[in-house]
């Protein structure tokens, strides 16, 4: 224990010790390599308008899967929640619509005497 100890006490005496010289270099070289790898692609994009146009497309395409995938799981959630809804017996609903109703009526109570 002492020994973790010793650890966090060097590192408020010295907190660049913490950090591996051999990381940040590591780190640095693989920056680097991907702002070369930018560079290259941009390069080409630039100079072949049909592949940038093929790509900006494909792109669109990516977007629009994704946002319908989203609309999709948010669906899916809304029936999970009306399934629920669907198998809570009929005096319990009438009694969480009341309760739900009676909640919703003083938080508007409470947010338009904050507003007055």
């Amino acid at each position: 224990m002492a020994e973790g100890n010793d650890l966090i006490s060097s590192m408020f005496q010295d907190p660049l010790s913490a950090i591996k010289v051999e990381d940040l270099v590591a780190e640095a070289a693989r920056d680097m390599l991907k702002d070369e790898i930018k560079r290259m692609v941009r390069k080409k994009m630039e100079d072949d308008p049909k592949l940038r146009a093929a790509m900006q497309e494909a792109i669109a395409e990516l977007m629009e899967a994704k946002l319908r995938e989203t609309y999709a799981m948010v669906k899916i959630g809304k029936c999970g929640l009306d399934l629920a809804v669907a198998l809570v017996p009929a005096e319990l609903k009438e009694r969480i619509d009341r309760d739900i109703a009676s909640m919703l009526e003083s938080q508007l109570s409470s947010m338009v005497g904050r507003i007055d």
